[in-house]
């Protein structure tokens, strides 16, 4: 029977026109079934890497993320540097003082009293956060380190009405007092004098007075001035540079001075406990 078979193909095969004829009709046939066979390998590597797709691009969106917030972090500081470019050669020739770190954190709790502005952060003192530390976001000065436990913190935003922050104007160096309002989107200038140059538009940077605020970031900017000539001293509000209502992530900004003098204080603060104890 193998025999015959054998033959009978042998045959075919010398008259290739008609095996031609064959191979084309079972060509057409398996065709469709080649391709159906093929699908659910198909399908799963298309899975696979559409998840895989997937997964990269949210880990690369999360880091471009964080980037991006401590490069426009690093930009505020040229608002100052534009408008005086003695300060700028200054900087230059002590870049060691001016030294920075920063350090990414979220926001995992916001204070529910609408009457205190304040949240909390998933960064402690094992991230080396200690209270008075500036907090920022893109946009300029968040607020400061109120306590710290091991692994969190509380920060209280400037536009709260126990806060107060030395600032300067960016266009002329008027200094004033920025006071927290009570309400988050509005910050008070304190003691400015009714002859102050000062106007709306005007945008406040921290003045580096009091040495709890590095110098040079962006804190508000001027939204209303009121002359009073009964008062000796104008009216004036400001809106936060920082987008305080709409914060799920800050930065901690760490300066050589500013930790230095940290180490000092708790330094001079243990060994007056010892006398003490003594």
């Amino acid at each position: 029977m193998v025999v015959v078979i054998s033959v009978v193909l042998m045959f075919v095969e010398h008259h290739e026109k008609h095996l031609k004829g064959v191979r084309s009709a079972i060509g057409t046939f398996m065709t469709p079934l080649v391709y159906l066979a093929d699908i659910p390998q198909e399908f799963f590597s298309w899975g696979g890497e559409s998840m895989m797709s997937r997964s990269q691009l949210r880990q690369e969106n999360q880091t471009i993320k964080a980037e991006s917030k401590v490069l426009k972090s690093q930009l505020q500081k040229f608002i100052s540097l534009q408008v005086d470019n003695a300060r700028l050669r200054n900087l230059l020739g002590t870049q060691n003082e001016t030294l920075e770190k920063r350090l990414l954190a979220e926001i995992i709790r916001i204070d529910s009293d609408p009457f205190n502005l304040e949240f909390m952060i998933n960064k402690g003192s094992n991230h080396s956060v200690y209270i008075g530390q500036t907090v920022i976001d893109a946009q300029g000065i968040v607020g400061q380190v109120i306590g710290v436990s091991a692994f969190t913190s509380r920060v209280i935003m400037i536009s709260d009405s126990s806060h107060a922050i030395p600032v300067k104007v960016a266009r002329n160096n008027a200094r004033a007092i920025a006071a927290g309002s009570g309400t988050i989107n509005r910050l008070l200038l304190k003691n400015v004098t009714d002859t102050t140059d000062v106007k709306v538009g005007d945008t406040l940077i921290t003045s580096g007075l009091g040495q709890k605020f590095p110098k040079g970031y962006p804190v508000a900017t001027i939204t209303q001035v009121i002359h009073d000539p009964g008062k000796a001293y104008a009216i004036i509000n400001a809106k936060p540079t920082a987008k305080l209502a709409q914060l799920s992530s800050v930065l901690l900004v760490w300066t050589l001075n500013y930790t230095v003098k940290d180490s000092s204080n708790q330094t001079a603060h243990k060994q007056g406990e010892q006398n003490d104890q003594k």
